[in-house]
């Protein structure tokens, strides 16, 4: 079976699965979003045989874009997961991943606005990350079957509220404010059979404010990989079709920076991945 990508659009009654037929247009399955397909175990074979509605990708407007997956039941992050960036900060390579937790309605489309909330808006930060798309239920699992349960990537950006991650050793009060993570466009499901599932996606990712260029690394850097994280965390808690594991950023972000460097109002953010896609994100205030 070759590559899937799958994209959930808003419509006017709610919501769709889009499956890319070719660069210029995809088709939906009947499902309320990618979460929903993956809940099936059949959702290959469905995607693949998908043959609803036909839409044209290049008429549809920024606003038609949804995160694959809406309602994820966990957002489980990684920090401190690129070799190169730990060795910079003259840290050694953790042992084991370090791990915090982000929920659903962080969640926004590939194309929505990232809204600085007037009372949080002074540190924002940039994140380009690799996500993770559980794909069946995973539990105890070892690498190689932690592969097998991986369904795709995607890629997104874990916009980070700087004043808040600080204010305790806990880092969950600055990763998870409402409607700050874009995520998408596509779900990328690797061919079946491929390489991808263990390893990860192949290439680099790139984040770029207005244009310029602040992250760039290979992806492969990774200490651990998308099958290792899964197995790590089947380990703690059950991951179910539709949970997203998003695997740490690399260096360039602007909190590290002399002076550093945050978001404001009027800025684009883009994040880039080889072969996933790329969000596009403007930066505005809150009315």
């Amino acid at each position: 079976m070759t590559e899937l990508r799958l994209g959930t659009l808003r419509t006017g009654g709610g919501r769709t699965v889009a499956v890319r037929v070719d660069a210029a247009t995809a088709v939906e399955t009947g499902h309320d979003d990618v979460g929903d397909l993956l809940r099936d175990p059949a959702w290959r074979a469905l995607a693949a045989a998908a043959d609803g509605r036909r839409h044209v990708l290049a008429d549809l407007p920024p606003t038609a874009w949804a995160p694959p997956v809406l309602r994820p039941s966990k957002i489980v992050c990684v920090g401190l997961n690129y070799a190169r960036h730990i060795r910079e900060m003259g840290r050694e390579l953790p042992a084991h991943p370090t791990l915090f937790a982000k929920f659903a309605e962080a969640l926004i489309g590939p194309y929505d606005p990232i809204v600085l909330p007037a009372h949080a808006a002074d540190a924002v930060d940039w994140e380009g990350e690799v996500a993770v798309v559980v794909g069946a239920r995973a539990r105890r699992l070892d690498e190689a079957a932690a592969a097998r349960a991986i369904a795709g990537y995607a890629v997104l950006n874990d916009v980070t509220m700087r004043d808040y991650q600080y204010r305790t050793p806990q880092w969950l009060q600055g990763k998870t404010f409402e409607a700050t993570t874009p995520f998408g466009p596509w779900l990328t499901v690797p061919a079946e059979g491929g390489d991808a599932p263990s390893g990860g996606p192949v290439g680099e990712l790139v984040t770029a404010v207005d244009g310029e260029e602040v992250q760039r690394t290979q992806v492969a850097d990774m200490v651990f990989g998308p099958a290792a994280l899964v197995a790590y965390v089947s380990q703690i808690v059950t991951l179910n079709p539709g949970d997203v594991i998003a695997t740490g950023t690399p260096g360039g972000v602007g909190h590290a920076r002399t002076p550093a460097r945050y978001l404001r109002p009027g800025q684009v953010l883009t994040t880039s991945v080889t072969g996933l896609g790329e969000l596009r994100n403007d930066v505005v205030a809150e009315a």
